[in-house]
């Protein structure tokens, strides 16, 4: 498993907090969001996903990775 933490702006409360934890558990990862220091941490294995995908993800959510 490796680990990434990613700067995500546009995160502001629960439902941000939900939507990117959901998004990346759908993909197989894990997810910690961090609303106070803007920051996801994700948990995930490198031989099924990349980090891109999983920014994508969160983007696809409408947030911004950074």
């Amino acid at each position: 498993m490796k680990q990434a933490t990613l700067q995500v702006e546009g995160m502001s409360c629960n439902h941000c907090v939900n939507s990117i934890e959901k998004a990346i558990k759908e993909l197989g990862a894990e997810g910690k969001v961090n609303l106070s220091g803007k920051t996801v941490t994700v948990d995930y294995d490198e031989s099924k996903l990349t980090i891109e995908t999983i920014k994508e993800a969160i983007e696809d959510q409408g947030y911004d990775v950074v």
